[in-house]
């Protein structure tokens, strides 16, 4: 990769009743919930109903993703008790080219309040402090109704389908694009 990766923002990227911090060994909890999920482990690195020992695993890999030069992967924490409730990511494998991926989960019992919608924007504010970048996008399968409205509640706009775009649970999946761009 040309470009550099950013450093992790001393403030901390926050919006509405929101914040997105570093994931911390007391966040295994959140990994546990997300783990109960039967999709969310078919799109990343958690395991189905993942055992304590595995929960930290993952929280710690989320904390070497800028490391790794993967990009950055924030705890979703309710601003008032610091309590995770979901994960996002900006993933800048592709910032050479002026372009990221965000991705982004909320435990169920936290669906519904906006929760995502004011995690994404909190993140693309964040996303625009990075010179190189230019556009994110963020991939999202037809059937994802909650998920679509996140994006879409948080300025992202639909550009397309890619059919038989990615694997997911072995199965090769149609996924909508949605991006925005720099303003």
């Amino acid at each position: 990769m040309t470009e550099q990766l950013p450093s992790w923002p001393t403030t901390p990227p926050a919006y509405g009743s929101v914040v997105l911090r570093e994931f911390t060994d007391k966040d295994a909890h959140l990994a546990i919930e997300l783990g109960d999920d039967p999709y969310i482990p078919l799109i990343g690195s958690l395991p189905a109903l993942p055992t304590a020992q595995q929960a930290l695993e993952w929280i710690h890999r989320q904390r070497d993703r800028l490391t790794e030069g993967i990009g950055l992967s924030f705890a979703i924490a309710e601003a008032e008790s610091d309590n995770a409730v979901g994960a996002i990511g900006l993933w800048l494998q592709n910032l050479s080219a002026g372009r990221a991926t965000a991705g982004y989960s909320v435990v169920a019992a936290h669906r519904g309040r906006g929760i995502g919608s004011s995690a994404l924007r909190a993140l693309t504010t964040f996303a625009w402090t990075i010179p190189a970048l230019h556009r994110i996008e963020l991939y999202i399968e037809p059937w994802n109704n909650s998920s679509i409205h996140v994006a879409e509640a948080s300025g992202y706009q639909r550009e397309g389908l890619l059919r038989s775009h990615q694997e997911i649970g072995g199965i090769r999946r149609d996924m909508l694009l949605y991006a925005t761009t720099r303003p």
